[in-house]
């Protein structure tokens, strides 16, 4: 059933290049892991995608919770009329996609739960606290922010993704945060902190952090 989930929607993308990236995102954040990520988000109320690029992701978390209402935020304006095409083709009305910058991200309205998938590392450190700071704002009490991103060690996977991340976007800035130092900014956010660690086959130091509003 959630096999063909992703077939459905990866199929729903007009550009066959897009349609390949896709692809290879569900094979690298495989149906495994994208049940581990949803198992923390609740299955009813308004969730945000900060970095929803092509809206592979929010689209799957709408289609597998009707009760979500997933909003979708990114800065590429080309990427978000994908989506929105994507959405209308496989006629989910249980999301909603916008242009947005996450570093200029205000906070606005209250959200049941909030992630980021491998954005973090692809941001400038220094607007990291600040961004986190407002989506803890946006949570209430208890609500979770799910942070996945790359650690620094072991350092032989950490080499390993950095050399794929430069292959597939070689303009985009790329900074590692190891576990300890994204954890601390998560906790000075004001979050309580736990880490999921993501074991896989490839040579990627997945890490999961589920971090809760106090």
């Amino acid at each position: 059933m959630r096999a063909d989930i992703i077939r459905r929607i990866v199929e729903a993308y007009d550009d066959p290049i897009v349609r390949v990236y896709c692809w290879a995102r569900f094979w690298i954040l495989r149906q495994r892991f994208l049940h581990e990520i949803g198992q923390y988000l609740p299955e009813a109320g308004p969730v945000l995608d900060m970095g929803c690029g092509f809206g592979l992701f929010s689209l799957y978390y709408a289609v597998t919770a009707p009760g979500r209402f997933v909003r979708g935020v990114d800065l590429n304006e080309r990427r978000i009329a994908m989506a929105r095409r994507a959405a209308a083709r496989l006629r989910i009305e249980n999301v909603a996609y916008e242009e947005g910058d996450a570093r200029d991200f205000k906070g606005d309205g209250e959200v049941a739960a909030a992630y980021m998938l491998d954005i973090v590392h692809h941001i400038s450190p220094d607007t990291v606290p600040p961004l986190l700071g407002r989506l803890h704002a946006c949570l209430p009490p208890g609500g979770v922010l799910l942070v996945k991103d790359v650690d620094t060690r072991p350092a032989p996977k950490c080499w390993f993704t950095w050399a794929l991340d430069k292959l597939m976007a070689p303009a985009t800035p790329v900074r590692y945060w190891s576990a300890d130092e994204l954890g601390g900014a998560l906790r000075a956010a004001g979050f309580e902190v736990r880490r999921h660690a993501m074991r896989d086959f490839l040579p990627y130091p997945h890490v999961l952090y589920i971090a809760t509003k106090r």
